[in-house]
């Protein structure tokens, strides 16, 4: 693996009114990327390896992928932009003559969704890890307090 990427973990999950906040990083540094409130749940959910009655949209393509023998690589999130995060998403399919990788842009909640299902690494690119603003103490100060932040 290049070394112009940094691997992080979901460190913490906080609902808010908005949004919902994901908390990525590593003891170096955690960030903040804001996502939908339902796809919080849903990573959350995968965290946790909460049973569903129904599949949900990241489920089937779970499912999907299995069928074709694919799986999730890695994620990496790789820009800010306009406030905007931007992520890759890197499939690997193997079979008895080849191994093929393909790269897709993705929006990080399903990026993250995806690589909680599959217990996958998370990497952030080490120009934007450098970039975004610490937030580990209010990480720090959550869990202190009991706040709701789910954390891995």
């Amino acid at each position: 693996m290049k070394q112009d990427v940094v691997p992080v973990q979901i460190r913490g999950i906080l609902p808010a009114n908005s949004g919902c906040a994901l908390f990525l990083g590593n003891d170096e540094k955690v960030f903040v990327i804001n996502v939908e409130p339902q796809m919080g749940q849903v990573i959350g959910m995968f965290l946790r390896d909460t049973p569903k009655e129904r599949p949900l949209t990241h489920d089937l393509i779970n499912r999907v992928f299995q069928g074709f023998g694919i799986t999730v690589e890695r994620v990496v999130i790789t820009d800010l932009k306009s406030s905007t995060y931007f992520a890759r998403l890197i499939l690997q399919q193997q079979n008895e003559v080849a191994r093929k990788i393909v790269e897709l842009d993705a929006r990080p909640s399903d990026c993250l969704a995806l690589a909680a299902a599959q217990k996958k690494p998370i990497f952030v690119s080490a120009a934007l890890f450098e970039q975004v603003e610490d937030m580990s103490e209010v990480l720090d100060k959550m869990n202190e307090s009991g706040g709701e932040a789910e954390t891995d």
